[in-house]
This record gives structure tokens, sequence and C-alpha cells, in this order.
């Protein structure tokens, strides 16, 4: 996230430092780990709403007042919200189960020791 960029912004610099994203992305990494989940984090030029979520097609220009729209190629009708969070669902399935790359990782998140029904612990899941 870019919130140090978002801060330089007199009018809602204390909103957002109020919000406290960063903590939230440490919370999430912290809470993955714990439970042996992957974190993945979505490069922030990702075009999530732009990316048609049925053919994959990348419109080029879309300002932010446009909530709908529709794709010039499959003709499929798209809440950008609702489309973005399914090409981000997407995007994070793909690095779990495929290995894709979205974005270069700073570290290796690895699974935490399981305690079985016996009370005995597993290694972690990989």
């Amino acid at each position: 996230m870019a919130v140090k960029n978002m801060v330089k912004n007199k009018k809602l610099a204390l909103s957002i430092s109020d919000a406290s994203w960063g903590e939230l992305v440490r919370q999430l990494e912290y809470k993955c780990d714990c439970y042996g989940r992957t974190f993945v984090k979505i490069d922030r030029w990702f075009p999530s709403s732009k990316r048609c979520g049925h053919c994959g097609y990348i419109v080029e220009k879309l300002s932010l007042n446009v909530r709908e729209w529709d794709c010039p190629k499959c003709s499929t009708h798209h809440d950008r919200d609702i489309n973005a969070a399914k090409n981000i669902l997407a995007a994070g399935l793909a690095v779990s189960v495929c290995g894709a790359n979205i974005r270069p990782d700073r570290f290796e998140s690895f699974g935490q020791l399981r305690k079985t029904s016996n009370g005995k612990k597993q290694k972690p899941k990989s």
C-alpha cells in the first residue's frame, strides 16, 4: 500500500492515520503465520477493477466515477468493486495453487506446527 503517499494529502492525513492500515496488514500477516495460511499481497498496480473477470480483457482507462462497465470484448456487465474482488481472489488463488508471481515476496511464510486431536504436534502442511 502507498499509505505514505496518501498521508501527504492534508485533508485525508488524519483519517488515514487513524485507520492504521499498516497495522492491519501487519496483523493479517501475523494471523496467517499463526494459522499456517499463505498471505498474498497483490501489487498496487494490478488492474483488478479494469480486468474483465470473464475473458481477461483489460480496459485501458476507467475513471473512478465509473461504477459499472461492460467488457468491449465479451459484453459481460461488471460492477467495478465486485469484479475487482473476484480478480483479487483469482490472483491470490493462482499464487497459492500454481505458484504464479503477482509480486516479489520479501519473505516466505511457513506453516506453524498443528496440534492433533490427541494433543501431540504435527509437522506443518506444505
